[in-house]
């Protein structure tokens, strides 16, 4: 039995200086909705350490289907609104699930 692949998103979005405090600002509620979506393994954007307005984002979920219901809602939402037009740069990699057959 093959299980569908994770679907990985790794990047980043830069942020405007005039847009900061706002996307800033709506970050957290756009984190814990994501994170409560059915499939969603991980979800995690932080500012980065070198480049001012840059947040880096790292996303798994455990299949296409999920990734995909991850990015309808998110483009009908808030965030999508506050975030509009700002640039982005990700990659989106598919991961084969292990299958563990170590005896116990």
């Amino acid at each position: 039995m093959t299980q569908d692949p994770k679907i990985s998103l790794i990047g980043y979005i830069d942020v405007p200086a005039d847009r900061y405090d706002a996307v800033a600002a709506a970050l957290p509620r756009h984190i814990e909705l994501t994170r409560q979506e059915p499939g969603c393994l991980s979800f995690d954007v932080t500012p980065d350490s070198t480049l001012s307005g840059r947040f880096n984002v790292s996303e798994m979920f455990t299949d296409r289907i999920a990734f995909e219901a991850h990015q309808t809602r998110m483009k009908a939402s808030r965030w999508a609104e506050i975030t509009q037009g700002i640039p982005r740069d990700y990659s989106i990699t598919e991961i084969p699930h292990t299958i563990d057959n170590k005896a116990t």
